[in-house]
């Protein structure tokens, strides 16, 4: 065989996502994607203990940002007390190790305006900012350590994630501009590109943009846990009572990362 005919021969992968990829050549393109052995693990959960399937899981954590979490940040300077939204920091440095050495998809989903914010309606900014003189989205917060201090914006201080959580290689990052993490966002084409069917969820706050995007997860067929020690609320705790009801009763289960990690160790 000429080198020219094995190249209208050779088959080669075409896909971003592993779970997702066609064998292409010149002559054929094979859409059989390969097999991926379930993997299951068990861990107790509410209403119901369970299985889960680590070949179809992603862990998603929202809003784990400096002007949700640092003393300098926003909420801490509209008076908010931060310590409550500093409460999954630890569970999630011990969580994520683990999932990310299970093959785990870990995507952090935070808020990041647009600097001009076209895309944010006078209802969205008056949640933030009811009287028009208020410090409110994209607007210059004076007590953020730093010139690029413009609130909850793409590339700001505001927006960073709050250390000492920190992003890794193989991480994958979404920028929202809602409570949901899945309006107006790719967050739902790259979990089905990846073939993912259960979500976990972390992050703050419980009973606003983490249970949002909860919520939608569930209404667009996703699996969802909540995981209840990796995530946290500065509200009123019948907030957060509420929350854990509602997940539990109608959109999903609530289990402890820490139950997953020793299953996993």
């Amino acid at each position: 065989m000429t080198s020219a005919a094995a190249g209208t021969h050779a088959a080669t992968s075409l896909g971003s996502a592993a779970a997702n990829q066609w064998r292409v050549s010149a002559s054929q393109c094979d859409l059989v994607r390969a097999v991926r052995p379930a993997r299951p693990v068990d861990i107790p959960a509410l209403p119901q203990a369970l299985a889960l399937d680590l070949a179809r899981t992603a862990v998603v954590v929202i809003d784990m940002q400096n002007d949700f979490c640092h003393p300098q940040g926003w909420l801490a300077s509209i008076g908010v007390d931060v310590g409550p939204a500093q409460a999954p920091v630890a569970p999630l440095m011990h969580l994520l190790p683990v999932l990310r050495a299970q093959g785990v998809p870990v995507v952090w989903v935070n808020w990041g305006n647009r600097p001009d914010r076209l895309n944010l309606s006078p209802a969205l900014l008056h949640v933030y900012n009811s009287d028009g003189q208020s410090v409110g989205l994209g607007d210059d917060l004076p007590s953020a350590p730093t010139s690029h201090r413009a609130v909850l914006q793409k590339d700001a201080w505001g927006a960073a994630l709050f250390e000492p959580l920190t992003a890794q290689p193989g991480d994958i990052s979404v920028d929202k501009y809602r409570m949901s993490g899945f309006w107006d966002t790719p967050l739902d084409s790259i979990l089905r590109n990846m073939r993912i069917d259960t979500v976990l969820f972390a992050g703050i706050n419980a009973d606003q943009c983490v249970l949002a995007t909860l919520m939608d997860a569930n209404f667009a067929g996703y699996d969802t846990v909540l995981l209840q020690d990796c995530s946290a609320t500065t509200s009123p705790d019948f907030c957060w009572q509420a929350t854990l009801y509602n997940v539990r009763q109608c959109f999903g289960f609530t289990a402890l990362g820490a139950d997953l990690v020793r299953a996993l160790q």
